[in-house]
Order: C-alpha cells, then sequence, then structure tokens
C-alpha cells in the first residue's frame, strides 16, 4: 500500500481513527465522568482539524471512485470547524446525558459519510456516502430520549430521508441506463439533450432538494428541527447543509452543462420560491428552533442563487457564504443551546428583556441574527453581496428583485428577536446564565468569524484560488 494512500485519505482516516478510540473508550467503560469524555471528544475534534487542513496533492484511489484536492480539502476543513464548534456548545447539555459516547460516535459517522460524498467521483461511491450521512442523523435527531417530539423527528426524518433517497436512486438509475456509466469525469460528454436524461437529471435534483430543504420540498424541516436536540439541529441545519451544497457544485453542475438554459429555469423557480416561502413562514414563528429552521431555508434559496450563475464567481461566492454560515448560524445556536439547557425556554417571546441579565449572550446572538439579516459590516453582508452580484450575471433583474426585496423581509423578521432582547420589557426575564467555559470560547470563536472573515478579503481571494 502506498503513502499515496494514506495522504489522500486523511481527512477520512483521521475521522474513522477518533471513531475507534471513542468506540475503545466506550467499551473499556473506564471514563465516568462525562466532563472527562466530553474533554477528550473536544480535544480530538481539534486534532481532527489541524491534520484536515494540512495541505495534500491532487489525487485520486479506488479507479477513480475517490478522488481529493486542495478545494475539498478546504471544504471538509469547513465542516471539521463546525463540528468541533458544536460539540463546544453541546458540552452543557451532554454533561449530564446518558449516551455521551453513542452521540460523538453517531456524530462522527456522519461526518465521515459528508467527506465520502465530497470525495466521490462515481455515484455509487456518492450514494454510499449519503447513507452513511443520512441514517445516524436519524438516531441523533431521537437523542432527547424523554422527548416524545424528538421521536417523532426521528421517524419524520427517517422516513422522508428515505423517500428522497428512493427518488434520487431512481434518478441515477435512468442514467446509467441510458449512459452506460457513473463516473462523473465520464457522464458530461455522454449525457446529450434527451428527455430522458433530462428527467433523470430531474430526479437526481429532486433528491438534492430535499437534502437542502428547498422549497417545495422542505416541509419536513421545521419539525425536525423543533424536535430535535439543539445541537443536533445545529448540525443539520449547517453541517448537513453545507456538505450536500458542496456535493452539489461538483456533480450537479457539470453534468446539467448540456442542459442550460433547462437548468437556469429549474434554479429560478427553486430559487424563488425557497427564499420567499422561507422568509414568510418565518415571520410566523415563536419557537426560536423554527424560526430558525425557516430562516435556514430561505438562506438555501440564496445559496442557489449563487450556483445559479454557473461561473468561477458562483462557486467561490457558495463556498465563502458557506464558511460565513457556519460562525454566524452556529453563534445563534450557541447561545439558542445554553438557554435551552439551564432556562428550558424555546419561545422567541421568552427572550424579552434577555439582554437586562445576559448581555453577553444577547449581544453574541444578535450579532449572529445581523449577519444572517447581512447587515453591513458583518460578514453576512458580504456574503450575500457576493451571491446577489453572481446570480446578477445572468441579466435577470426580476429574479435579483425578487432576493432584495425579501432581504427587506429577512430584516424585519431577524430584528423582531433582536427587539425582543434589547427593547421588550419582560417583568421576569430568564435569569442570568452560566455556560461551560467551553461553550463561551466557542461562541467567542463564532463572533470573531463573523466579524474578522469580512474584512479579510484574502479569504474570498484564497477560495478562488482554488476552485482553478
Amino acid at each position: 500500500m502506498s503513502t499515496d494512500f494514506f495522504i489522500l485519505l486523511k481527512s477520512e482516516l483521521s475521522v474513522a481513527l477518533i471513531l475507534f478510540i471513542l468506540l475503545i473508550l466506550k467499551v473499556w467503560d473506564g471514563i465516568k465522568e462525562n466532563s472527562t469524555y466530553l474533554h477528550i471528544a473536544n480535544f480530538l475534534l481539534l486534532l481532527n482539524f489541524v491534520v484536515g487542513i494540512l495541505p495534500i496533492p491532487e489525487g485520486t484511489l479506488f479507479s477513480g471512485m475517490f478522488h481529493t484536492n486542495s478545494l475539498l480539502v478546504f471544504e471538509k476543513s469547513i465542516l471539521n470547524l463546525g463540528t468541533l464548534l458544536i460539540s463546544m456548545f453541546a458540552y452543557d447539555w451532554l454533561k449530564t446525558h446518558k449516551h455521551v459516547p453513542e452521540f460523538f460516535i453517531l456524530l462522527l459517522s456522519t461526518l465521515l459519510g459528508m467527506f465520502f460524498m465530497i470525495s466521490s467521483g462515481n455515484f455509487l461511491m456518492f450514494y454510499l456516502g449519503l447513507e452513511l450521512a443520512s441514517i445516524p442523523l436519524a438516531a441523533l435527531a431521537n437523542f432527547d430520549l424523554e422527548k416524545i417530539k424528538s421521536s417523532e423527528a426521528a421517524v419524520k426524518m427517517i422516513l422522508l430521508s428515505a423517500f428522497s433517497s428512493c427518488i434520487m436512486l431512481f434518478g441515477i438509475s435512468l442514467l446509467y441506463g441510458s449512459t452506460g456509466t457513473l463516473t462523473f469525469s465520464e457522464l458530461p460528454p455522454l449525457i446529450a439533450a434527451g428527455n430522458l436524461q433530462l428527467l433523470s437529471l430531474i430526479f437526481v435534483f429532486v433528491g438534492f432538494a430535499f437534502k437542502l430543504s428547498s422549497v417545495p420540498f422542505h416541509l419536513w424541516t421545521a419539525d425536525v428541527y423543533e424536535g430535535s436536540p439543539v445541537a443536533v439541529t445545529a448540525y443539520l441545519s449547517v453541517i448537513s447543509k453545507a456538505a450536500i451544497v458542496f456535493v452539489f457544485i461538483s456533480v450537479l453542475g457539470p453534468l446539467f452543462l448540456n442542459f442550460p438554459n433547462t437548468w437556469y429555469n429549474i434554479l429560478f423557480l427553486s430559487i424563488v420560491l425557497t427564499i420567499t416561502v422561507g422568509n414568510l413562514f418565518a415571520i410566523r414563528q415563536d419557537n426560536i428552533k423554527r424560526f430558525l429552521a425557516f430562516s435556514s431555508i430561505a438562506q438555501a434559496g440564496y445559496i442557489l442563487l449563487g450556483l445559479s450563475s454557473g461561473n468561477q464567481m458562483g462557486t467561490t461566492s457558495t463556498i465563502y457564504f458557506l464558511l460565513v454560515y457556519v460562525f454566524s448560524n452556529l453563534g445563534a445556536f450557541g447561545v439558542i443551546s445554553i438557554v435551552s439547557v439551564h432556562a428550558d425556554k424555546e419561545n422567541i417571546t421568552d427572550y424579552k428583556g434577555f439582554y437586562k441579565t445576559n448581555p453577553f449572550l444577547s449581544w453574541i446572538l444578535a450579532i449572529s441574527l445581523f449577519s444572517l439579516a447581512g447587515v453591513p459590516p458583518t460578514a453576512g453582508f458580504f456574503g450575500k453581496m457576493f451571491l446577489v452580484t453572481a446570480g446578477a450575471s445572468h441579466g435577470n433583474f426580476l429574479l435579483i428583485s425578487i432576493a432584495a426585496l425579501n432581504m427587506v423581509v429577512s430584516l424585519y423578521y431577524y430584528l423582531r428577536v433582536v427587539k425582543a432582547m434589547f427593547v421588550d420589557y419582560n417583568a421576569s426575564p430568564i435569569p442570568k446564565l452560566s455556560g461551560s467555559n467551553s461553550a463561551r470560547f466557542g461562541l467567542l470563536i463564532c463572533i470573531s468569524g463573523v466579524i474578522v472573515i469580512g474584512f479579510a478579503s484574502c479569504i474570498y481571494d484564497y477560495i478562488n484560488g482554488l476552485i482553478f
């Protein structure tokens, strides 16, 4: 076995090694304190992130089934960072949980599946990675074992996930039947402008749209987000979504090159519906997890807006926005996690007067929401500006106008939460909360990312340099 095997597979092997270590610790049963186990897990995830960012040469393995390059390494590093942050935020919740080892084993199994999806050079490898990433997620959604809503979330997720996987598999089967290959590099020249192949790609797109919570395939999102533990909701909203977009960039874009007009029209319809429906439903929510669920649906529409350009700027903008999205969304979920664990509050009305008793957490949540809304000078403003600029390259001013109007709508409902915290009176606000050092340090990382990335133009240039 050559050294290339270990170098090219370093991200996957690193996660697999941590999985084995955690499994051995579970079987050994020598660690009695959850806090000790959590410190070990966070340390291993930090090492995993450091190993992940090390540069590697471009290469392929298993006859082209697996491939990697600098861009894919960067994408996996974003997922590693997000997973580490979620683990830090979950400290307070998991400290008293009965099944801490199982949580990390399931979490890292999904991450390993996402890595294989991103590096897949063949639909078979992609589909195996997709299933490895999806099935443990349903178990994680059920990790609040005492809550019926958590079980309902898991059932809904596994059923709809299986349904979407079947649709995608049907599309893949049609594609294989009409071209005779499932290798991504061989498919584009074999795809002619035939109706059967167009139909197969639409089925594949529908499968992606389910995973991305794009309208009209979004109906599972709010219920699953509300019923799942906050840490799992954050993982679904950020890591799972980012992984499927990374695959979207490398798989669907090249395959649809032979149907440019159809591809753009599908995206146009999906963007308009996703942004508008996500925003309109977000206005009506009081449960803050459902609120962020519909907010994330609207954000998925903006991600599709960047992808609709079909050029390098669109790809760069999308990856840049996802990096910003990790910090912004996880910053918000970090605060919500602390409030949920220590005060058992999950409604927006509960946050009235929050600033009076918890100024640090209020500012973190406010800045994170400003970034999600695209308020300058946060990184979210630059992220959305790049996405809209990329989307405008087609000269479709109707699409850009709809996106701009929806930004105004989203500003309203994000400010509604900020107003509740800083302006609204509450005779008995949430008492002062003291999250763990792990969670507070995670929040500082998120807020630093939200502020610094907006001003560090070198990050956008770095991503742009990785693409070609």
